[in-house]
């Protein structure tokens, strides 16, 4: 029962960490800004009560993930209420985050609670093909639409959404279901005709995303796949066959796409463009160093002067604010909660089961280290969303879907 005690002490760390956010939060203003006290009391009463739930009905599973992921959006929460008092241009992002946070944790527990075995879906995998190559591509037809460079969101009345989102979660699921069945033939013809149609489908979604100049989700899509094929087959010669050809995938869309080109040349001299292309990177640079080590205390410094801080460069606020130290306190809890999922992938008997929560691990620490290694200039910047953290419903609800099967097949193998 050690794991219990474990979860109760990390619990309440949690709640710590969201009274000294919020308090320092309502101090900043006088009178005591009280929204930022009932923000701070809702996210405990939401954390506490799903937390609650899902070890009353389900105790033998792995908790720890639902405690990581709701360390995370208190952090996000906290953060978006900083930008939203510091800027007339914000409305309520906060809010916003906490209503789709609230929409994300009911759908993290209604898949706990209602969801059948995760090992009954595996028939389904040319359901999961179709919809992956439909979400893949909808954003290359009319209802697309381009925003910040990138045509990968689709708008239907009043609603915007990125199918991309949604098409990870089916891609995964797809792979999941196209790979279990893998068996190691001595004849190299018979076994790569294994591997024929799902590297199909991965290549199809890696050009559309190209097509919509969407390169971090391509990123992502890769590291998934390599993850996953490597797991079902563990050959390492298909990782490496992998590699070469994402490596003259990357050199063709070089010469082709001209945006391909532009995001290169802005990484390789960043200081050059410094002004006009790369602004929004070296002011992300400037304000993680002007943060150091410790930060210049929440709502202390100048995340202004980023431009799209509230999504692709939220990490950068962070630094800035709170400091380098407490920045990789969050790339720690990113890890925790992709060796978590590995975890559970190990404790499952269920192939289906294992691969899902391969490729859903993959997913997540593949999205941190595109979107964290953009920030620093590590790799060429691509805009997407740092998980669970960045304002944005698409995401959020995305991410606590896979986590909500995550924490089902930790269920389902104890």
């Amino acid at each position: 029962m050690n794991h219990v005690k474990y979860e109760k002490r990390l619990l309440f760390m949690t709640y710590l960490l969201c009274v000294g956010l919020f308090g320092n939060l309502a101090l900043l203003k006088s009178p005591v800004d009280k929204g930022a006290l009932v923000m701070g009391g809702i996210l405990i009463v939401l954390i506490g009560y799903s937390h609650f739930i899902i070890r009353k009905f389900f105790p033998d599973g792995d908790k720890f993930i639902l405690i990581f992921s709701s360390v995370l959006a208190t952090i996000s929460v906290a953060i978006l209420y900083r930008l939203d008092q510091g800027s007339a241009t914000h409305t309520s992002l906060a809010i916003k985050q906490m209503i789709w946070f609230a929409a994300g944790i009911t759908a993290y527990i209604l898949i706990v609670v209602l969801m059948p075995d995760l090992k009954s879906f595996a028939k389904y995998r040319y359901w999961y093909l179709g919809a992956t190559l439909v979400c893949m591509s909808l954003a290359l037809t009319p209802l697309g639409k381009e925003i910040l460079g990138a045509r990968n969101w689709v708008k239907l009345g009043p609603i915007s959404f990125q199918p991309s989102e949604l098409g990870k979660i089916l891609l995964v699921l797809y792979l999941a279901s196209a790979l279990m069945n893998y068996e190691d033939k001595k004849n190299i013809k018979e076994d790569f005709k294994q591997l024929i149609e799902p590297a199909g489908v991965v290549m199809a979604s890696l050009g559309c995303m190209v097509l919509q100049r969407d390169l971090g989700s391509a990123l992502i899509f890769f590291g998934i796949a390599v993850t996953m094929l490597f797991i079902a087959t563990s050959k390492l010669k298909y990782v490496m066959t992998c590699l070469g050809l994402f490596g003259i995938g990357s050199v063709a869309s070089f010469n082709m796409f001209g945006h391909v080109r532009k995001r290169v040349l802005i990484w390789k001299d960043l200081w050059t463009y410094e002004n006009n292309q790369s602004y929004q990177l070296a002011q992300g640079l400037y304000g993680v160093s002007s943060g150091g080590l410790f930060g210049s205390g929440l709502g202390q410094g100048y995340p202004g002067f980023i431009p799209v801080n509230e999504s692709d460069f939220i990490f950068a606020v962070i630094c800035e604010e709170l400091g380098v130290i407490f920045g990789i306190g969050v790339l720690l809890v990113y890890f925790l909660l992709f060796y978590r999922g590995m975890r559970s992938a190990l404790k499952t008997d269920d192939k289906f089961s294992q691969l899902s929560a391969v490729g859903f691990s993959a997913m997540i620490i593949s999205q941190v280290l595109v979107i964290v290694g953009g920030v620093f200039s590590v790799i060429p910047l691509t805009g997407i969303a740092l998980p669970l953290i960045s304002h944005g419903g698409t995401s959020m609800l995305t991410m606590f879907f896979a986590l909500g099967i995550l924490q089902k097949i930790s269920e389902e193998a104890v």
